[in-house]
């Protein structure tokens, strides 16, 4: 079983609430294994009120925060019954375990925060291949030259016209 996204419903307002108690119960109960992210999709919007730039995080998705599990029976357990859950979207009811997002899904809502599926921490390291997916490089492979984390950038070697060219590229632009 892999990790892959999914969304959870909350009552709204607690989205912050929920990750927090989901975050507590994913340590308290040993579950790093399992549970990795969670995440309230959020945006900057740029407010002018009486004259004066105001930059405020405003949430993309109210009542609802996404969560890169692996779907086990007790993972899919203690997410549910996190206070202020009230269920996981794609999900019949009935006990059936909810459909995940698909990567186009997460990688769209994620590129709007300026993040990535891929953990640059634990999952990409100087040296690796990778397909430049979006972009003017997009189709092209290369090799990682450098890695940026602070801001969610990689230089990567690719051949244009038969020589090692260095390209920057946003993280989420790229997959392993």
């Amino acid at each position: 079983m892999e990790k892959e996204w999914y969304v959870v419903n909350t009552y709204s307002g607690h989205e912050s609430k929920v990750k927090e108690k989901l975050e507590m119960r994913t340590e308290s109960m040993g579950m790093q294994d399992y549970i990795y992210r969670v995440i309230v999709p959020e945006t900057t919007v740029v407010e002018v009120k009486d004259g004066v730039k105001k930059e405020k995080s405003k949430k993309m998705f109210p009542g609802y925060v996404l969560v890169e599990m692996i779907m086990s029976d007790e993972a899919w357990y203690i997410v549910r019954n996190t206070p202020g859950v009230t269920g996981f979207i794609g999900s019949s009811g009935r006990g059936a375990k909810p459909t995940p997002l698909l990567p186009q899904e997460i990688d769209r809502i994620l590129a709007n925060m300026g993040m990535t599926r891929l953990d640059a921490e634990t999952e990409l390291a100087v040296g690796d291949k990778v397909a430049i997916t979006d972009g003017p490089f997009n189709g092209m492979m290369g090799q990682i030259d450098a890695i940026d984390q602070e801001n969610n950038r990689l230089t990567v070697l690719i051949d244009l016209f038969g020589q090692e060219t260095p390209v920057e590229v946003e993280l989420y632009q790229v997959s392993k």
